[in-house]
């Protein structure tokens, strides 16, 4: 009998929503699940593993393969700085039945959900309220404040996507939202 093929996990959410604290949860609770490890043409930093962390790419190969279509999404964060999900990588884990978790941006999230259909859910992770985004980028201390307020008006931009997407889990109380989601992600992957 022929495996049959994993479905994706897309999440997305703007910055302090507590995405990339559920999506770790998602992957310590449920069996079967891979994080998608993204491409970059940014430098290996010190203790990072090719293929591991990341897929190092020069930026020139990057380019190359933005060109041959060779990604799901991809994008220049930095001038020169290349972050991206490479297609065949993906399409070789479905194709050994395993499910992929994606954590990315809402514009790449989107293009991953309009390429794959029905076999992803794409989640938006949103806060309660923009305010409470923000207490949360405060207490982080992180960022300065001027990063906060860029980070506070892209969340706003973000949330405009929000209905683009399957399901908007709404993260008043981290483990409520947990639960929330372990069920809603078990039953996709089991349908």
């Amino acid at each position: 009998m022929q495996q049959k093929p994993g479905k994706l996990l897309i999440f997305s959410a703007p910055s302090g929503s507590g995405k990339t604290t559920i999506v770790k949860h998602l992957i310590q609770t449920i069996d079967g699940l891979t994080f998608s490890v993204s491409a970059t043409s940014r430098g290996m930093r010190t203790g990072e593993q090719d293929g591991k962390d990341y897929f190092f790419i020069s930026s020139d190969e990057f380019k190359k393969r933005i060109a041959n279509n060779e990604f799901l999404e991809w994008e220049e964060v930095y001038s020169g700085s290349y972050y991206g999900t490479l297609k065949n990588e993906v399409d070789k884990l479905l194709q050994q039945g395993k499910h992929v978790l994606f954590d990315v941006d809402v514009l790449g999230g989107i293009n991953i959900k309009n390429q794959y259909k029905n076999q992803a859910l794409a989640v938006f992770v949103k806060a309660p309220s923009i305010e409470v985004l923000r207490e949360r980028l405060q207490n982080r201390s992180t960022d300065s404040a001027e990063q906060i307020q860029n980070r506070v008006e892209k969340a706003g931009f973000e949330m405009t996507y929000a209905d683009k997407f399957d399901y908007i889990l709404t993260n008043n109380d981290l483990a409520t939202a947990q639960k929330e989601i372990t069920t809603i992600v078990l039953n996709f992957i089991n349908a």
